[in-house]
């Protein structure tokens, strides 16, 4: 069976490196799903799951990213990311209450820059809570 070495890093950590039958992760346009074989790519991902289809084993690796760079080699696939956190180890809890102030503060700020920094912490909290969502269906 072919695989690919994965690599899924941040500027917190490495958090996962390891052989993959194949990888799913958030690109700008939509889903992109890559196998071994793959055509070379450098592509920005947007904030959302990645899913590691681990080599021989049944169930998958699940990793949230805040986005960042993905980069498609012959022998292999590195994800940089901003963020990264193993869906398991997302709090939901902690992250519906960061959403609910989130979106109190939209309401109560309407200037620009404010507006702007407020929506794109909503896109990460949302692509969090999306994340423990599909840990869920498992």
């Amino acid at each position: 069976m072919a695989t690919l070495h994965v690599n899924i890093v941040s500027a917190e950590q490495a958090i996962f490196s390891g052989e993959a039958e194949m990888v799913v992760a958030p690109g700008e346009t939509g889903e992109l799903g890559i196998l071994p074989g793959h055509t070379p790519l450098l592509t920005r991902i947007r904030p959302g799951t990645v899913k590691v289809k681990l080599a021989g084993q049944e169930h998958d690796e699940v990793i949230y990213v805040s986005g960042g760079i993905l980069e498609v080699q012959p022998k292999g696939l590195t994800i940089l990311a901003d963020t990264s956190i193993r869906a398991r180890d997302l709090d939901e809890a902690k992250v519906k209450e960061a959403k609910r102030q989130a979106e109190e503060a939209l309401t109560n700020r309407a200037s620009g820059q404010d507006r702007a920094l407020v929506v794109a912490e909503l896109a990460q909290l949302a692509a969090q809570l999306q994340a423990i969502q599909k840990l869920r269906r498992k």
